[in-house]
């Protein structure tokens, strides 16, 4: 990360951010070219891991891709608010994201379905209570999981001064 001074490191800041978050930017290939689709998730962090759960249509361009190719990143920010200057180079932008790279897995038991779809649903309403879906539906929905390799956080806080060396 160039700029260090910026990176968050702790990993219940990184989980506070991902709290804060309710869309998920997930990053896919397709013959070498990108495709990225803003998606609402729900998450969990157990044993050392950070796992997204997002869900959608059995069928489509995106659902195409990730069997061809399931090695995703994934990104999600917040926190944004412009930070005003009196010369343009002072001006910047408060915000604060992670991003991860992974593999989709596709969830096929309804069960694990309804697990997943819980955690998206907590996590979108902030209601902490077991949702019920009922069979045709969990089969009609693809569910999906993508247990992060790897995730960073960076932040850029309104308080912190500008360097004086860089308009960023």
């Amino acid at each position: 990360m160039r700029r260090k001074e910026r990176e968050i490191t702790d990993l219940e800041e990184l989980l506070a951010v991902v709290s804060r978050c309710k869309v998920c930017r997930l990053a896919m290939a397709e013959n070498n070219r990108p495709y990225v689709v803003p998606l609402n998730f729900g998450y969990e962090y157990q044993n050392g891991e950070l796992s997204l759960y997002f869900h959608g249509a059995q069928e489509g361009k995106k659902i195409d891709i990730l069997k061809n190719n399931p090695e995703v990143c994934f990104e999600m920010d917040g926190g944004h608010q412009l930070i005003e200057g009196r010369e343009a180079h002072e001006y910047s932008f408060a915000y604060e994201s992670v991003i991860g790279f992974g593999r989709i897995v596709f969830v096929e038991e309804d069960e694990k379905k309804a697990y997943g779809l819980n955690l998206l649903m907590k996590h979108q309403t902030g209601q902490d209570r077991d949702f019920v879906f009922d069979g045709p539906r969990l089969r009609a929905t693809a569910v999906y999981r993508v247990t992060a390799r790897s995730f960073t956080g960076k932040r850029r806080d309104q308080k912190v001064p500008l360097r004086e060396t860089s308009p960023f």
